[in-house]
């Protein structure tokens, strides 16, 4: 495997979507020609995320894909943005995530949500029909979380005695995600990296991470505590010199949100997407702005670039997380290599 490519602060966020037509075991492996592909490309990380009850995704085991992936590639960060936290025990995540350091030692990277990454019925079923208070119950997990992955507990502490195997000296990166101002806000005063989905929330993105910045605590004591801030930006993104398939990319994004709002969880037919693409409404939606353009970053890669930077440096972002959905996966490797060239051309 070529390693001429420097390392540059560009990450990608999959979904892992099971294209139409597609079974699990072809997108798994489609996931690890992705993450193959932009480690030669050069990225620092490759992320898969935690969601369920969705037969258009094959992401709800995120801790077994990192380990696969890992497997399949030999430098890039591998992890998870995130382990959806509520969903699991601290004690568990911390098990899981040490064995996975002890296979990959330096490359394992550990995102944290409190989200459920679900509708409220699965959620309530991964959670065994516990009634669970996020607000009050998120932050003593994170704590919790990070004793086990680090030096354990004071004594006297209940869980003083518990260990969290295999015991390695390697700690994970570990990041707060967030789509409100809760994430950040958390990991600044906890001395954490933040990272923020302005594919989710556009409209507060680049203040909420200025104010991490501005309001960051240096961590100490507790692994992933950070001395300096460390934030990132994940943005809706697709380079092409093809107008046609520039629209649809943001087609398939829409009709994408579209289906999960009426309930719809499934693959997506390619023609349907070439439809709606060139059709009269998604014409009106563009004319709009109702198509969701203020999330992505779309066009040539040279104008793709230039948003980015401009996003990052607005932001005060150290690092840019790529997510690209929605089209065949020839295409998105494409767009994600192409990315990583014009940065690399104007640094």
């Amino acid at each position: 495997m070529s390693t001429e490519n420097p390392t540059l602060p560009l990450a990608v966020l999959d979904f892992v979507g099971i294209e139409h037509g597609e079974t699990p075991a072809q997108a798994l492996e489609g996931a690890a020609e992705v993450a193959q592909a932009v480690e030669r490309a050069g990225f620092g990380r490759y992320w898969v995320s935690e969601h369920h009850n969705m037969r258009s995704l094959a992401c709800s085991a995120p801790e077994i894909l990192i380990a696969a992936l890992a497997g399949r590639t030999e430098r890039i960060r591998v992890g998870a943005a995130g382990i959806m936290l509520p969903n699991h025990s601290p004690f568990k995540v911390a098990e899981v995530f040490r064995t996975l350091l002890a296979l990959h030692p330096g490359r394992i990277d550990l995102g944290l949500g409190r989200a459920p990454g679900t509708d409220p019925l699965t959620a309530h079923v991964l959670r065994r029909g516990a009634s669970v208070d996020v607000a009050s119950d998120f932050p003593g997990q994170v704590a919790e979380l990070l004793s086990f992955l680090g030096e354990g507990f004071a004594d006297g502490h209940p869980y003083a005695p518990l260990v969290a195997a295999p015991v390695v000296e390697d700690r994970p990166e570990v990041f707060m995600l967030g789509s409100s101002g809760y994430g950040p806000q958390f990991a600044a005063a906890n001395g954490l990296a933040a990272v923020f989905a302005h594919h989710m929330s556009p409209e507060i993105a680049v203040e909420v991470l200025q104010r991490y910045r501005r309001e960051f605590q240096p961590g100490e004591g507790m692994a992933g505590m950070r001395a300096e801030p460390h934030s990132a930006i994940s943005v809706l993104t697709y380079a092409s010199d093809n107008p046609d398939d520039v629209l649809e990319f943001e087609a398939g994004w829409a009709l994408t949100m579209r289906n999960l709002g009426r309930g719809i969880r499934e693959p997506i037919r390619p023609e349907e997407v070439t439809t709606f693409a060139r059709s009269p409404e998604f014409a009106a939606m563009r004319r709009a702005g109702e198509h969701l353009d203020p999330r992505m970053v779309t066009g040539t890669a040279t104008d793709v670039v230039a948003g980015l930077r401009d996003l990052q440096e607005r932001a005060q972002a150290d690092e840019v997380v790529l997510v690209t959905p929605s089209l065949d996966r020839t295409r998105r490797i494409a767009s994600l290599a192409a990315v990583a060239e014009e940065w690399r051309a104007v640094a």
